[in-house]
């Protein structure tokens, strides 16, 4: 996840000049980077009102250290490969220490949202705010099931696939989304409904794909996610409108935290396979000697698929869901935003709800590879769309030159 809003960058309209703006325009102009603060709904909304203020020094570096979160994660997933201990110990701690990571997390993201400013945005655009959450909850599901059958992958990991398929919008999409030059505000209302919607969608989808893998209970994964997703959201919401000057002094810190913690919870669990990988091979090497090269195999193949699994799930999530944007009719930053918070997965949310409710540690492997993965194919296609602009943005140049 993963990480929400609440390291989104600053946005900003392009500068002034004889061309007037409407101070409430149907659809917000194009933005780009100006320079990275933390996100709020309300700041998004006026954000074409006025020019962005300058930001203290230690601020902008702890926002430009928050955006290197797939930096992060890669390197956690590189050590956990080669040293898996060093998370031993946060590993020993779970589910607990997953399940209140990922809460904290939550937490960060309730902080920065104002609740009459978020419906003030989905009122704006309704259309195009539920197509994208249809989209994310039809497209990555019934691709999760597809994949992992045409693959074969075993019970356990089909689940897994699965769930990380059935969980809601990743939160390091908004990020991506701006890097992108798509449409921002689409992408963070887009990560906040499905993330809602969660707690109903994420159970009853992934008991009605992998219940015939395995007993699912759709009631205790729903309890799951309100407690660990849906309830910090709203006791951040609460503390921002009823303690601001305290909020104020913490929301500097939060995107950091939010990508350190997300990426500790994705390499622990990483780890914690790793573990498990090398005792198996450790066990077969002290018997005979095709019996050891049978297990050696194994668990190549299991580990290839399991990445090759997640890597076609999620290049899915991105041309299905750019392609059903085009055919619904949007913009081509609109096309990307959806094809973005489609593309890239709240995998935290998938290892927290798969090392709690499934007894196979195998469940947690696809979202924990998801998030390495998922990190390094979005961050990839959000600088290659960097040096394309949208053709709507275009279009909206030329017509205030000739309004000139």
């Amino acid at each position: 996840m993963s990480l929400s809003a609440i390291f989104a960058p600053q946005i900003s309209c392009r500068p002034k000049t004889h061309l007037q703006v409407s101070s409430k325009p149907r659809n917000p102009p194009f933005i780009h980077i100006r320079n990275r603060r933390l996100f709020s709904v309300k700041g998004l909304a006026n954000s074409h009102e006025s020019p962005p203020s300058d930001k203290p020094r230690w601020d902008e570096m702890l926002s430009t250290a928050a955006s290197l979160y797939p930096l992060y994660v890669t390197v956690g997933g590189i050590v956990a490969c080669v040293k898996p201990s060093v998370f031993s110990w946060f590993v020993k701690r779970s589910p607990g220490s997953y399940s209140c990571s990922l809460g904290l997390i939550m937490l960060a993201m309730g902080m920065t949202l104002e609740l009459k400013d978020f419906l003030g945005l989905f009122a704006q655009r309704p259309f195009s705010i539920l197509y994208g959450c249809v989209a994310q909850y039809t497209i990555m599901p019934a691709f999760g099931a597809i994949v992992s059958k045409c693959l074969g992958l075993s019970p356990s990991l089909s689940v897994g696939l699965i769930l990380l398929a059935c969980c809601p919008g990743g939160t390091a999409s908004n990020v991506v989304t701006l890097i992108a030059q798509g449409d921002v505000p689409l992408s963070i209302v887009m990560t906040v409904c499905t993330t809602l919607g969660a707690v109903l969608l994420t159970p009853v989808l992934t008991k009605l794909l992998a219940g015939t893998y395995v007993p699912v209970d759709a009631f205790k994964l729903s309890i799951s996610t309100m407690q660990v997703v849906v309830a910090p959201i709203l006791v951040g919401s609460y503390m921002q409108s009823k303690f601001p000057a305290v909020v104020k002094r913490i929301t500097p810190f939060a995107p950091l935290f939010a990508v350190l913690a997300s990426s500790l919870l994705a390499s622990s669990v990483f780890s914690e396979n790793v573990v498990r990988l090398k005792s198996s091979m450790s066990a077969a090497s002290m018997g005979p000697a095709v019996g050891h090269l049978m297990a050696v195999q194994e668990s190549s193949v299991n580990w290839v698929n399991v990445a090759l699994s997640v890597l076609l799930l999620h290049f899915a999530g991105f041309f299905v869901g750019y392609l059903a944007a085009a055919i619904g009719g949007f913009k081509e930053s609109q096309r990307r935003a959806i094809s973005i918070e489609v593309g890239m997965q709240n995998s935290s949310l998938g290892v927290v709800l798969a090392t709690s409710h499934f007894s196979s540690p195998l469940v947690a492997l696809p979202p924990a590879m998801s998030a390495i993965i998922m990190n390094i194919m979005g961050s990839s296609l959000g600088f290659l769309w960097r040096y394309f602009k949208p053709s709507d943005a275009e279009q909206n140049a030329n017509d205030g030159a000739k309004r000139e």
